[in-house]
């Protein structure tokens, strides 16, 4: 019996061995990546450790490879659990046969199918022939489950995405009078372009090269040598510092000797790039300053700008970053709100960017409209826009870094002379591009003569007459700087409704942040008290079955000169008139007619912050224009009786907002007998209130677009009258209150007193009945002692 099972085991070894030689064993990643990369077609079963290889097929496979006896045809067996490249096959029990070749597959078969397994290696071996003859190309393929399966993974992945978006957008989700409402935006701006990381370096000029004046002529050769200054900065270290930045030389014998030199006088800090990518300053900037050592600059490198201005070891002019790592760690030195420089990715959308520009008030007396048409004709949207008047302390303080120049005094003077115009400036690349269009800031005639400061300077003056930011973060300081952050209310209304992801687009495109928003439907209740005082108009009943139609979406926008700037982006009130106007404007894109004009926005700062209590509560803001997260409370709180009142404020403003050329006589506009008579007098009534609004406004009635002017105005007349109505009955209110509280107060004083008197006239007849006992008993004691007497 023994003997029996030695030799079946024998013969079982010989069958393996033979498997084994027909079969190439695939255990590991790295067997399979060197079987697929060899020449001819292989035929791979794929298996799982628990199950192993389709034993059934193996003498198949043995005898169309010793029929067809071709060496391009090769068998192999791989373990699905430990080859990664198969992980896709793991934990399924039906046998699987790949076919690659070249280092992709060509063709598969699922399932144990003797005749089409056959069949589709013969083909293939066929086709790999041609192919190795150059007579066609290798076909890959792809296998239909594992292509199932990704999408699977795929969509299950997504809709994981979509959860945890939801599940970010809940933290920001509070309840506000029974309804949902988003304390934050998250979405992103939908013009914002893929970028990548920019090479950089951070370079030094020491205190011995400032003191010897030596800084402009290194400047110029930077230029000459193509490199790019980001950012600038003259200051004088102090000696904490100068060891903090030169930590890593502490060691070094010259330590104290370098940390003095480093603090006896100011240095320039700069951050250098060259080219689009930046990837060549580091190396290109160590090589134009030369070695460290003065005297081996001297000697190997005698044009470096260390053998030409250094002096000794570490007196040696000039400093330049020695790694990537070291020139990020100096940048957040010297310069710590900048941000690391990016390019675009080749391919991905342009970046939307903005930028300040100022027209000068000499250049704003006398040539500010024909400025503004070539700021239009070189592509650039005035996203923000501002006249005002500097003091010399308020020009001094923005161009403070100038202090030390000679024209400070001349720059500052003319500065405040005058109203000067701020804009804020969109447009893809706008910094670089707004800096182009203004031309170099010395000898433009010359250099540049079709630049702006070329075309509009002034005989009488050096100082050239329009500004432009000269890095993004210094953009956004000076919009801050002209523009506050600010807050108003916008709302999609139930006919723009279908199109608010649009709408929303366009609102990160012109630099809002939704800093809390909600949809609802306004109910037809709630509706009539709104516009309870326009119930004797014609249009009432439209207006409030258009406002009950559907939801509607409220939002706080936050941005500098939020109000006037979305004033500006909605256009004017009839979309027909915008059209013609303001083609961009949304409700020249959206809106359909006066009625349905698809958005609504607030027209003053105290009108946008009164909807803001009422729609959303007691709301306080973040500098970049957020919610604070410590008011969640107070979100959640009810109105009060003050936020209630405004509810009128909001009526009234959204009634002007939508049908002002419906209005009564009276209001502004002259009067018409043709049948345009109600447009004719909405455009009357825009312009003369908005020439009243300015006149009552002064200065804050520039900020905004004068277009915008036109509604704007007939909007502050009303709202305003509407106020005074609603001031004036609230005071009525208020003293028959007081006269009331008077009266009841005097009713309770007279019966207080007679309840006094009354009491009074008790204790009297208490104590005259008490005097009478008391006779009464002295004179029975004295009858009694005479009768015993």
């Amino acid at each position: 019996m023994g003997a029996e099972e030695d030799k079946k085991k024998k013969a079982k070894m010989a069958r393996r061995k033979q498997e084994v030689q027909l079969q190439q064993e695939i255990e590991t990643t790295e067997e399979w990546e060197e079987m697929i990369a060899k020449e001819g077609l292989w035929v791979v079963d794929v298996y799982q450790e628990w199950c192993g290889p389709c034993a059934a097929m193996v003498g198949n496979f043995r005898r169309l490879k010793n029929e067809l006896g071709d060496e391009l045809l090769h068998f192999a067996a791989a373990k699905a659990d430990t080859v990664d490249p198969l992980d896709k096959y793991r934990g399924r029990c039906e046998p699987c046969f790949l076919l690659f070749a070249g280092g992709v597959l060509v063709g598969f078969v699922h399932g144990a199918n003797s005749p089409v397994i056959l069949r589709t290696i013969t083909e293939q071996l066929a086709a790999e022939h041609k192919v190795m003859d150059g007579s066609v190309e290798r076909k890959e393929v792809k296998d239909p489950l594992i292509s199932n399966l990704e999408e699977r993974e795929k969509a299950r992945y997504d809709e994981e995405e979509n959860e945890k978006e939801e599940e970010e957008d809940d933290d920001n989700v509070l309840d506000y009078r029974g309804e949902r409402c988003n304390y934050g935006d998250t979405l992103t701006m939908s013009s914002q372009q893929e970028e990548e990381k920019k090479g950089f370096t951070v370079a030094l000029i020491k205190p011995d090269a400032v003191r010897d004046g030596k800084v402009e002529e290194i400047l110029q050769q930077m230029s000459e040598a193509g490199i790019e200054i980001l950012a600038q900065e003259e200051r004088q270290l102090s000696e904490e510092e100068a060891r903090d930045f030169y930590s890593h030389l502490q060691e070094e014998d010259y330590f104290e000797d370098l940390v003095k030199f480093m603090s006896s006088g100011p240095s320039f800090a700069l951050v250098l790039t060259k080219g689009k990518k930046g990837d060549t300053i580091l190396h290109d900037w160590r090589d134009m300053i030369g070695p460290t050592s003065v005297e081996e600059a001297k000697d190997q490198a005698p044009d470096s700008l260390r053998a030409k201005y250094g002096s000794d070891k570490y007196m040696n002019a000039l400093h330049g970053s020695d790694s990537p790592d070291r020139a990020a760690r100096e940048m957040a030195f010297f310069f710590p709100d900048m941000s690391t420089p990016t390019i675009p990715i080749p391919g991905s959308r342009p970046q939307l960017q903005r930028t300040l520009a100022l027209i000068r008030p000499d250049a704003f007396n006398k040539s500010r409209d024909e400025i503004m048409e070539k700021i239009k004709e070189a592509g650039f949207k005035v996203a923000l826009q501002k006249e005002m008047t500097l003091t010399k302390e308020q020009a001094a303080e923005f161009y403070k870094e100038h202090t030390d120049e000679p024209y400070f005094e001349e720059l500052i003077t003319r500065m405040s002379s005058g109203p000067l115009m701020a804009l804020g400036l969109a447009r893809d690349d706008a910094v670089t591009a707004w800096r182009d269009v203004l031309g170099p800031t010395t000898n433009a005639k010359e250099e540049a003569p079709d630049s702006l400061r070329a075309q509009f300077s002034i005989e009488e003056t050096s100082i050239n007459q329009l500004h432009g930011s000269d890095s993004k973060e210094t953009a956004e300081k000076e919009i801050q700087y002209f523009f506050p952050m600010e807050q108003t209310v916008a709302a999609i209304k139930p006919d723009g409704i279908s199109t608010k992801e649009e709408i929303i687009d366009k609102i990160h495109e012109a630099g809002f942040r939704i800093a809390a928003r909600k949809e609802t439907t306004i109910t037809k209740e709630i509706a009539e008290e709104f516009y309870a005082e326009h119930k004797d108009k014609e249009y009432y009943d439209d207006l409030v079955n258009h406002m009950t139609s559907g939801p509607t979406m409220f939002m706080v926008l936050s941005r500098e000169g939020a109000v006037s700037g979305w004033r500006q982006v909605i256009g004017p009130t009839n979309p027909e008139e915008a059209k013609t106007e303001a083609p961009e404007s949304l409700r020249a894109q959206f809106g359909q007619s006066i009625l349905q004009n698809a958005v609504h926005g607030s027209s003053d700062a105290s009108h946008a912050k009164n909807s803001i209590e009422k729609v959303f509560g007691q709301l306080e803001f973040n500098p970049d224009g957020t919610v604070k997260d410590e008011d969640s409370q107070t979100l959640q709180s009810e109105p009060t009786k003050e936020q209630e009142e405004t509810a009128v404020e909001e009526t009234q403003a959204e009634a002007s907002d939508v049908a002002p050329e419906l209005r009564q006589e009276g209001t502004g506009g002259t009067e018409q007998k043709s049948e345009d008579r109600a447009a004719s007098v909405a455009k009357g009534e825009d312009k003369t209130n908005d020439n009243k609004g300015e006149d009552a406004k002064g200065e804050e009635a520039k900020e905004g677009d004068a277009k915008d002017g036109e509604s704007k105005g007939e909007d502050k007349a009303e709202e305003q009258k509407e106020e005074d109505a609603s001031k004036a009955t609230e005071e009525s209110e208020k003293k028959e209150e007081e006269t009331k509280d008077e009266t009841k107060k005097d009713e309770d004083t007279k019966e207080e007193d007679a309840k006094k008197d009354e009491e009074t006239k008790k204790d009297e007849e208490t104590k005259n009945d008490d005097e009478t006992k008391t006779e009464q008993k002295e004179e029975t004691k004295t009858e009694e002692q005479q009768a015993a007497s």
